[in-house]
């Protein structure tokens, strides 16, 4: 079931999908993963933990992901980023805590370099920047073929087998305009990086990298050994929001 969600209009015929939950702050801004939403479970126990404790919370959709419109083979890194970006300039108020899913973790970092201002504090959960190119490295002969004949391949959905991922050239050499991981990333907020050991979408060594570029002094990774891509069973969201619980009591 579609929980009710609100508008924001992006001045460009397209609108993005949002959810927001006045509060105190910092507030919570929850950036989901690529072909995922805002109606996923570990949306919903961020937006069930902040009502409990009168936080403040946003959850949205990206471009082509799902109320929100436009279609997804369309999108590119930079205009997930700019959406991110609209949200929070736009919807939340004053400082937030920017928890980001997969994707979402790179998204997550992007801002926090475009707007340090406004960020207390980052939560990567399974955090998956530069992930075009790591994906490329894994790509099969298959793959690789229909890539330099006809710009795009397929890439497998183990969530879904008739609709895969179709990934374009285009969209590979924009991404990598957006690459973090080659230097140093000059965030210096306080990190909580979750991994799972048995995510076999996003290797937990990426966090463990991630780790080690920023520039932060504060930084943390938790590995949960079960743990698979989604970190979605009950006892792993316990374990995020009690995560996300200790940031708010030591910085909010």
């Amino acid at each position: 079931m579609t929980r009710p969600f609100s508008k924001f209009e992006r001045g460009d015929d397209h609108y993005l999908a949002y959810r927001h939950i006045p509060g105190d702050s910092p507030g919570i801004l929850f950036c989901p993963g690529f072909h995922s939403d805002m109606q996923g479970n570990k949306a919903i126990a961020l937006e069930d933990y902040c009502r409990k404790n009168g936080r403040q919370f946003t959850s949205f959709d990206y471009f082509g992901h799902g109320q929100s419109s436009g279609a997804i083979e369309e999108g590119t890194v930079g205009r997930w980023r700019e959406d991110t970006l609209a949200i929070l300039d736009g919807v939340t108020q004053g400082s937030q805590v920017i928890v980001g899913s997969s994707m979402g973790g790179w998204m997550m970092l992007l801002v926090a370099l475009e707007r340090p201002d406004r960020i207390t504090a980052l939560l990567g959960i399974a955090s998956a920047p530069d992930m075009t190119g790591e994906h490329q490295k894994r790509l099969d002969q298959e793959q690789l073929r229909s890539l330099a004949e006809h710009g795009w391949y397929d890439l497998p959905n183990e969530y879904d087998d008739r609709k895969p991922y179709r990934i374009r050239q285009e969209f590979l050499d924009e991404a990598e305009s957006h690459f973090l991981l080659r230097a140093p990333i000059p965030i210096t907020v306080p990190v909580r990086l979750v991994h799972g050991l048995q995510d076999t979408d996003v290797p937990w060594e990426r966090s463990m990298i991630l780790a080690r570029r920023l520039q932060s002094e504060d930084v943390f990774l938790h590995l949960l050994k079960s743990g698979d891509h989604r970190l979605s069973t009950p006892g792993d969201l316990k374990f995020l929001t009690n995560s996300l619980n200790q940031l708010l009591h030591d910085y909010g």
